[in-house]
């Protein structure tokens, strides 16, 4: 952004200064407009600019700040923080969500523009020189009643994505589907949409609503589970023991504990974030496999380890791996088999050891873990004593271990330095030495090498 101005909306007024000088009119679009109207803070701001044809628009920019086109058939200028465009209307060209031929018109009236969004409440253009609005469609009105009314139904079906930015918005601001909106939905395939999208609006459902459980409600209403979350299906019928789950089924204790992820853990960063949601949705996923009456009860052993193939292949399909260099799969995977940890530990709190919590911590992130499981323990109809997750956590900050397992203290330099030579013995001496550091035998670089050498004065192991 240039130097003289402080904010985005600053510099969105001088577009708008600059496109009124050459007789055209500048439109602020999209979200930004939408969550004005709401009262909610918004980071991106686009630009619409009418009347002023495209190569005069490039050097109106390029005298306000320094532009960088992005897109070849039809470009969009980012101006600093903002993104700036003529008016465009769309054409489905082939299969898939981004299969559009798009041709801008600095000439279209505002009312065809905005026909190409797809609810109302995103439909909505303000002129910042005037704090006029233009809503052709009805949006303000949608925006009170809290309704998701599509603006095209004609065109609405041409972009999958579409239903699911439904769920998310559903979320977001909890608003309803209109029946004509929930029946386009329900008849629109979601099989040409890549993880990369699938994963970007589940994504905004799971870190961004503050009730994300509206919209796995309505996922459910519009046939979207079967399609992308199959793994999920079998929840809806699972039973469980009403003594611990008065609430009912799998799926809404699922549900439950993923709106109480979402509230006890908003002051996470995205990827620890990402990892106690993800949880959230996949922690139960090995239960209808494994549910059966015993003894007069519904009882569900293993569950937690028969999960994790479940959860794979779900975030196999959102294409989970790493997010800002966190390993945002492999703590979903481990929560999910581990997620019964801190209760048992607790149950044997006066015979569990220190090593038991140093093995856990080189499996999972203690922290996280906890997050999740008071997610888990608030997750269900009635109330029910929750403490032992602060006593699980409290004893894991002692070990300083709540985000991982301790460092080996013995090395293979230091193997080096007492004539043992690089291969399959000095491995086992390492494993060796660091068992006996997690049970606590072992609490010093000194401590290490001696029981590197009572291990290397033992017979090795047998081949």
């Amino acid at each position: 952004m240039a130097a003289e101005f402080s904010t985005p909306l600053e510099l969105a007024l001088a577009v708008a200064r600059a496109a009124a000088e050459r007789g055209g009119r500048a439109l602020v679009v999209g979200g930004f407009v939408r969550d004005r109207l709401m009262g909610r803070a918004s980071k991106d701001l686009d630009l619409e600019v009418f009347g002023v044809p495209h190569d005069a628009l490039a050097a109106m920019l390029a005298s306000i700040g320094r532009v960088e086109p992005v897109g070849r058939a039809f470009p969009v200028y980012k101006l600093g923080p903002i993104d700036v465009a003529l008016p465009r209307r769309e054409s489905k060209s082939g299969r898939g969500h981004a299969a559009f031929t798009v041709e801008g018109d600095p000439d279209m009236p505002f009312v065809e523009a905005a026909r190409r969004r797809d609810f109302t409440m995103n439909a909505i253009g303000w002129d910042p020189l005037t704090d006029a609005y233009e809503d052709p469609w009805g949006g303000r009105a949608d925006i009170v009643s809290r309704t998701l009314r599509v603006v095209d139904p004609h065109t609405f079906a041409d972009d999958s994505l579409r239903v699911l930015r439904a769920l998310q918005f559903a979320a977001r601001f909890e608003a309803a589907l209109d029946d004509e909106a929930a029946a386009i939905c329900r008849a629109i395939p979601l099989d040409d949409l890549p993880a990369e999208r699938l994963w970007g609006e589940f994504e905004k459902l799971l870190l961004v609503a503050e009730r994300p459980s509206i919209g796995f409600a309505l996922a459910r209403s519009l046939g979207v589970v079967e399609q992308i979350l199959p793994e999920m299906v079998p929840l809806y019928t699972c039973p469980q023991d009403p003594e611990w789950h008065p609430e009912g089924d799998v799926w809404t204790h699922t549900l439950m504990v993923i709106d109480e992820a979402r509230r006890l853990n908003a002051d996470l960063a995205r990827p620890q974030l990402a990892i106690v949601m993800l949880s959230a949705v996949c922690h139960d996923l090995g239960k209808p496999a494994t549910t059966a009456m015993i003894d007069g009860r519904w009882r569900s052993p293993g569950h937690e380890a028969a999960g994790v193939a479940p959860a794979t292949v779900l975030l196999d399909r959102f294409n989970v791996q790493t997010m800002d260099g966190v390993d945002v799969r492999g703590q979903v995977l481990a929560i999910t088999a581990e997620h019964l940890r801190p209760s048992a530990f607790y149950k044997a709190k006066d015979t569990v050891r220190d090593g038991a919590f140093r093995r856990l911590a080189a499996r999972v992130d203690m922290e996280l873990l906890v997050r999740f499981c008071r997610a888990d323990c608030r997750g269900r109809g009635g109330t029910f004593d929750c403490s032992a997750m602060e006593w699980f956590l409290d004893r894991a900050r002692a070990l300083g271990v709540e985000h991982e397992a301790p460092k080996p203290l013995l090395l293979g330099r230091h193997l080096l330095g007492l004539g043992v030579a690089p291969g399959p013995r000095m491995g086992e001496i390492l494993k060796a030495v660091y068992e006996r550091q997690l049970d606590g035998a072992v609490s010093s670089l000194d401590d290490a090498i001696a029981a590197a050498r009572e291990v290397l004065a033992a017979p090795p192991n047998p081949a």
